[in-house]
């Protein structure tokens, strides 16, 4: 359960309260973002609108000179996952206040006090997922070269059938490792907050990562259990994320208002 409170000092730029929290919040929050799901289920909105896109991304990608993009932009898309969750959060934020939570309001964060700061933390996720392309084709470049590969067989027995396959892999999964560090630290508690209350795009950030650095083991096992989760919805055929993903949109706002002593918020007249 929340603990104490970790008030930042100094001048409104800093971060807002944030409470030091343990494993039963985060068991906590993924029940209570499955109870929203059973109430507010999202996967036809990602049936509809996120399977289409993968399917033209990946026609696209196959048998091209670019198929060496196709596993990093899959592998990345949980990188613009936090703005994508952004109307889960406001669905999820709805029903606390005892609001009407029909899907009609699931993109209101585009029209709401804080759309321009979504809308600059949104375009820091982007520049993120951009980086791990690059990064990406440049760990490939180091490995294969600069060549594109002459089939999609060829390219696959490359990566798993050799010893520089493999060492490919793991430097890429280590660099991703970071990418998705820094992006769970800036955005587990910014865009929640951003839907949550009017406030700038810096100090949302800041209280996200304040969140973080008051608890890294807690929210780094949170990581790890988003990672597993999206890992097993992506098994079957990607289809286990049109449940995954509005799941964990879910639970990520419960876990926001556990990491954000709104309370103290409120106290402060903010």
């Amino acid at each position: 359960m929340p603990q104490d409170t970790a008030f930042p000092a100094g001048p409104a730029s800093e971060p807002w309260p944030v409470r030091i929290i343990d494993a039963d919040d985060l068991r906590a929050s993924l029940v209570d973002g499955y109870a929203d799901f059973k109430e507010k289920r999202g996967d036809l909105i990602f049936v509809g609108l996120l399977y289409p896109l993968i399917g033209l991304v990946a026609a696209m990608l196959f048998n091209g000179a670019q198929i060496f993009l196709l596993f990093p932009i899959f592998a990345g898309l949980s990188l613009m996952g936090p703005l994508v969750a952004t109307g889960f959060y406001e669905i999820a934020r709805r029903r606390e206040l005892g609001l009407d939570a029909s899907w009609r309001h699931f993109f209101d964060v585009v029209r709401g006090p804080s759309a321009l700061s979504i809308m600059a933390v949104g375009a820091g996720l982007l520049a993120i997922f951009c980086a791990w392309l690059a990064s990406a084709a440049i760990v490939y470049g180091l490995f294969f070269g600069t060549a594109p590969p002459d089939s999609a067989g060829a390219f696959l027995t490359d990566v798993f059938f050799t010893g520089r396959g493999w060492a490919m892999i793991a430097v890429g999964n280590l660099i991703g490792l970071v990418f998705a560090l820094v992006v769970l630290a800036a955005s587990v508690v910014s865009l929640p907050l951003l839907v949550d209350r009017k406030v700038s795009a810096e100090r949302a950030v800041a209280t996200s990562l304040s969140a973080f650095r008051h608890n890294p083991g807690i929210l780094l096992r949170w990581g790890l259990i988003v990672a597993v989760i999206l890992v097993l919805g992506a098994i079957p055929l990607l289809i286990g994320l049109a449940v995954a993903l509005p799941v964990l949109g879910y639970a990520t706002w419960h876990l926001y208002t556990r990491l954000v002593d709104r309370e103290a918020i409120a106290r402060m007249g903010r």
